[in-house]
C-alpha cells in the first residue's frame, strides 16, 4: 500500500485554482475521501442522512454483526488498529474504528449530520446541490460515497402488517424488543442471517430460520488476539504491516483469483473445503436440505465456524417450505403449517444497486443519472459516469465486491480520483469525466470476462444485475490495483 500514500503526497503539492468539494455520505469511504480532500487543503462539506459517522456500520446493529473480513485488512494503510479484539472484528468495534479516524483526522466539523442529498444538477460551472432539510449550495466536485449496504431490501408477504409480535428488518433492529427466552423467527440465509442464527439460538426457546435458498458456508475461526500480540503491534508498526499483507496475501490469491475462473484451482479448494464442513452436519436430512444446488462463491460465501452448530440445536429448525402469508400468530407455510412467533426478522439484504439514488442527479446538459442507468448502473473503472463532470463515485458500480476489504478498494478508488481532482486544481481542465466510447469499451470487455467467472455458473444473486450479468468487477484484484494508479486521460474527456 506504500505506492497509495506517494501518490497522495505528490498529488498535494500543487494548488492554483481553489475548489469546493462535497462529499456525500460519511461511512468509510466519505470519511475517506474528506481526509484526503483536507491533507490537499480542498474547502470540503461531508453530508450525512444519518446521526453520526459509520455508514454500513451505523446502519446495522444486530446481535452477533461481525465482518467477515479480517479487521487488520480491513483499515485505512495510513491509520491501522493494533487494538483490534480479534481475527474479524465485531460490528460496534469497526464503528468505533471510523468513528475515531474521523475525529483525529479533523474530518467531523466538516460533517452536516441530517443532512440527506436528494438533488444534484450541474449547471455548466458548477454542481448545485439541495438537502431534504432544504439546504441549498454549491460545489465544484462531487464524490458519491454511499455505498450500498443500506437501503433494505423489503420483500412483501402478504399479511405481515397483522402479525401480533414484533418485526423488522435486520437492519432496522429494534433493541427495545426481549429475545431471551421467545420464539424467534429469522427469514434469509445470507451472512446476516447465519450470524443472528450463532448469536439468538442460545437465547430463545424457539429459533427457526426461513430458507428460501441454500447457501455455502466456509469455516474460518475467529481467533481471539492475546493482549501479547497487541502489545506487539503496538510496540512494532511493521510488524503490524506484515499481518495485514499476510491476510491479503491470503485472501487474493485465494478467494479473488478463485471467483474470475471457473476452472481455478482456487475454486476447486473453495469447494473443497465447503463440502467437508457441510458434512459437519450429522442429520443426513438436515444437511440435504442445506445443500446447496449451485457452486460455492457463486454466491457470496458466508463465513462462519458455528452456523452448523447453532442450526443443528435442539431448540433451532431449518423450515425450507415456502412462505405462503404472515398470520397475528406467525409464518404459515405452504405446507399448511402454522409456525408461531414472538419475534421475526427479516434478514432479506439489501437494493444493492441504489448507489446514489434516490437523488435526483442531472448532469450535463440535464441528463438524467436515472435514464442513463435505467439499463443498470455503469461507470468508467467504477468511479465516472460520461456527461456527468467532476463527479465520482466510491464502491461505485462493478467495483470490487466479495470477501476481501472494501476499505483497500475505496482508498485506491480515492487515490485514483484524487488524481483527477489535482487536475482542477492546476487549473490543466475545468471539467473532468469519462468518455463515453472509453465507457462502452470497459463494458463490453468487462461482460465478456465475466462469462469466466463462478457468478454466472447458475445462481441468482446480488452480484447479478437485473440482464443477468455480474455487476461487480470481473478482472483481477491485481488489474484493479494497476487501472487504479494513474488515469489514463486519453479515455477522460477534458473541457
Amino acid at each position: 500500500m506504500d505506492a497509495i500514500s506517494q501518490i497522495d503526497d505528490a498529488g498535494a503539492t500543487a494548488a492554483v485554482r481553489p475548489l469546493r468539494a462535497a462529499v456525500i455520505g460519511a461511512g468509510m469511504a466519505g470519511v475517506l475521501a474528506a481526509i484526503k480532500l483536507r491533507e490537499r487543503g480542498i474547502d470540503c462539506v461531508v453530508f450525512e442522512k444519518g446521526d453520526r459517522v459509520g455508514g454500513t456500520w451505523r446502519e446495522n446493529d444486530y446481535p452477533g454483526l461481525t465482518c467477515d473480513v479480517a479487521a487488520h485488512w480491513y483499515t485505512y494503510s495510513f491509520a491501522r488498529n493494533p487494538e483490534w479484539d480479534r481475527l474479524m472484528a465485531r460490528g460496534p468495534e469497526i464503528r468505533a474504528y471510523f468513528e475515531r479516524a474521523a475525529r483525529d483526522h479533523g474530518v467531523l466539523p466538516l460533517i452536516r449530520f441530517g443532512e440527506e442529498v436528494v438533488r444534484l444538477a450541474y449547471d455548466g460551472e458548477r454542481w448545485q446541490l439541495d438537502t431534504a432539510a432544504g439546504h441549498r449550495d454549491s460545489f465544484d466536485v462531487v464524490i458519491a460515497a454511499t455505498g450500498v449496504l443500506h437501503h433494505p431490501n423489503i420483500p412483501h408477504f402478504a399479511g405481515i402488517e397483522s402479525f401480533a409480535g414484533a418485526s423488522f428488518h435486520s437492519t432496522r433492529w429494534d433493541h427495545a424488543v426481549a429475545l431471551d427466552g421467545r420464539r424467534i423467527g429469522v427469514i434469509g440465509v445470507g451472512s446476516t442471517a447465519a450470524q443472528l442464527a450463532t448469536a439468538l439460538v442460545p437465547r430463545a426457546e424457539r429459533f427457526q430460520l426461513f430458507q428460501r435458498t441454500a447457501q455455502w458456508v466456509i469455516p474460518r475461526p475467529n481467533t481471539p488476539y492475546s493482549e501479547a500480540e497487541r502489545e506487539r503491534f503496538r510496540a512494532d508498526p511493521a510488524a503490524l504491516e506484515a499481518l495485514v499483507q499476510e491476510l491479503r496475501a491470503k485472501t487474493l490469491e485465494g478467494y479473488a483469483a478463485a471467483v474470475i475462473d471457473v476452472d481455478s484451482p482456487e475454486l476447486a479448494e473453495i469447494d473443497r473445503m465447503c463440502r467437508e464442513h457441510l458434512a459437519t452436519v450429522r442429520d443426513p436430512d438436515l444437511r440435504r436440505r442445506l445443500t446447496p444446488d449451485y457452486r460455492p462463491a457463486c454466491k457470496r460465501l458466508v463465513i462462519s465456524d458455528d452456523f452448523y452448530a447453532a442450526i443443528q440445536q435442539p431448540n433451532a429448525e431449518l423450515v425450507t417450505a415456502p412462505i405462503e402469508r404472515i398470520e397475528p400468530q406467525g409464518v404459515r407455510t405452504a405446507d399448511g403449517a402454522l409456525h408461531e412467533l414472538d419475534v421475526l426478522v427479516l434478514a432479506t439484504g439489501f437494493q444493492v444497486d441504489r448507489f446514489i439514488r434516490p437523488a435526483k442527479v442531472l448532469g450535463r446538459g440535464g441528463v438524467d443519472l436515472d435514464d442513463v442507468w435505467d439499463d443498470g448502473p455503469k461507470a468508467y473503472l467504477s468511479v465516472t459516469v460520461p456527461d456527468f463532470p467532476n463527479f465520482f463515485l466510491l464502491n461505485g458500480p462493478n467495483s470490487p465486491v466479495g470477501n476481501f476489504s472494501l476499505v483497500e478498494v475505496a482508498e485506491r478508488q480515492t487515490n485514483y480520483l484524487m488524481q483527477l481532482i489535482d487536475g482542477l486544481r492546476r487549473g490543466d481542465y475545468r471539467e473532468v469525466s469519462a468518455s463515453r466510447e472509453a465507457l462502452q469499451r470497459f463494458e463490453a470487455e468487462r461482460r465478456e470476462a465475466a462469462k469466466k467467472t463462478v457468478w454466472v455458473t447458475g445462481c441468482a444473486s446480488w452480484y447479478l444485475d437485473k440482464n443477468g450479468v455480474p455487476a461487480s468487477w470481473t478482472f483481477s484484484f491485481e488489474r484493479f490495483a494497476q487501472e487504479m494508479a494513474a488515469p489514463k486521460l486519453a479515455d477522460f474527456e477534458t473541457r
